[in-house]
């Protein structure tokens, strides 16, 4: 589908635009139009979203490839020389919660950005679902060690063989994707270039005893993830965990929430979630597991980027990281915070995201001379509210008794 007078669309109409398009997800074309910002000096920068699919150990994996494109035409026209970037997804969504950042990043830089379904989520899944009873699911686990390897070789596979000669990428990831960023760099260090954490989880799912995670699940794990699956993915149960998740309510609409409701009505998905709640944590190299420990052994540059107002995952969480990555030598880490956010910055503040990320992953340097933000603070204006960054060291962030308790806890 190509946008003809696409010249004319607002920063809106591309939202909306891609809203409409993330529900015809299935669809072989791509998603063309184009991106008008004062920045861009109103030339517009044309792009295009493209889903794909892939396999991993004969299972469909849906995901998507943005790129600046050719007016006319439509062909993605990115630099294949330039380390691309890849977005990895909170839990329960898919890629398309990532439709606001991607036409953001392409507006500072040509360099190809990808976003993927895990297994288990969005277009991913399983052929011939049944509830964790079909020959194709037997044996499977829906655990951090298999979205780990799921994405190291969709890097090996898809990524790198599409751009001449480049060995690394960008990771940029969200919620359980930051969890899963950190896995990804201490597994397979020799892949990535650098990671950015967007409020990012150290913990994964509730490693329940009783079961290994692996399907068909037994009769008493699939009744309570049947239970509380259902319970989650009750359009009132989504709408509610939206308004704890954005600061601004504006920032999301029912399209959202049906587009996560949308992620869950295959025969596959009570099985999944069982399987999430009882699967292990990721494995790391090396006799020591613990997330926060294992971020600080990170062989790249990381930079944080968190929302100020996430009621889970909150700067506190932030400031017990950069004290990990403090005790690297050699290697950068950088933290911003946005005001007026929550835990989904990626979704609820793309330009600012976008612009910050874009700066760090073309940098060469990127020590206290790369500037992140312009000035003591930068200010961006989304259609739903105002929002400043600033950049923050860890003595900056000021923590609470209980923000104290909640990260001794994890």
């Amino acid at each position: 589908m190509q946008l003809k007078n696409a010249a004319m669309l607002s920063n809106v109409g591309i939202i909306v635009c891609l809203t409409i398009w993330a529900n015809l997800a299935k669809a072989s074309t791509c998603f063309t139009a184009t991106s008008v910002t004062p920045e861009m000096k109103a030339e517009g920068t044309w792009f295009s979203i493209c889903p794909r699919s892939w396999d991993f150990r004969g299972h469909h994996i849906g995901y998507e490839e943005a790129a600046r494109a050719h007016p006319e035409t439509g062909d993605a026209d990115h630099d294949v020389r330039k380390e691309p970037i890849l977005l990895l997804n909170g839990f329960g969504v898919g890629s398309f919660h990532q439709h606001r950042l991607m036409p953001q990043l392409l507006q500072y830089d040509d360099r190809a950005v990808y976003g993927i379904d895990y297994l288990g989520q969005g277009r991913s899944w399983p052929v011939d679902c049944q509830d964790g009873n079909s020959e194709n699911e037997k044996d499977l686990i829906y655990s951090a060690d298999t979205w780990v390897e799921q994405i190291v070789n969709f890097i090996d596979e898809v990524i790198l063989p599409k751009h001449n000669g480049i060995q690394k990428i960008h990771l940029v990831g969200n919620s359980v994707g930051g969890y899963l960023s950190v896995a990804i760099a201490r597994r397979r260090p020799d892949l990535i270039a650098s990671v950015t954490l967007l409020n990012a989880t150290p913990v994964w799912g509730l490693n329940a005893p009783g079961w290994s995670g692996h399907l068909p699940p037994p009769a008493l794990p699939r009744k309570i993830g049947r239970f509380l699956f259902d319970k989650i993915r009750d359009l009132e149960t989504i709408d509610k965990y939206l308004e704890a998740a954005y600061s601004n309510n504006g920032a999301f609409s029912m399209a959202l929430s049906q587009q996560i409701r949308g992620c869950t009505v295959g025969n596959g998905g009570h099985a999944a979630f069982a399987s999430i709640l009882w699967s292990p944590p990721a494995t790391f190299p090396g006799e020591v597991q613990d997330w926060f420990r294992n971020l600080g052994k990170l062989d790249c540059d990381v930079l944080l980027i968190f929302g100020a107002a996430d009621p889970w995952c909150k700067p506190a969480f932030a400031k017990k990281m950069i004290k990990e990555l403090s005790n690297r030598e050699a290697l950068e880490h950088r933290y911003l915070e946005l005001s007026n956010v929550g835990h989904c910055p990626n979704h609820e503040a793309p330009t600012a995201v976008g612009k910050a990320v874009s700066k760090w992953v073309s940098a060469h340097d990127r020590g206290a001379s790369l500037a992140l933000v312009d000035g003591p603070q930068e200010v961006f204006q989304e259609h739903w509210g105002e929002i400043a960054m600033r950049e923050k060291s860890a003595a900056d962030i000021p923590v609470g008794l209980i923000d104290r308790l909640a990260v001794a806890f994890v």
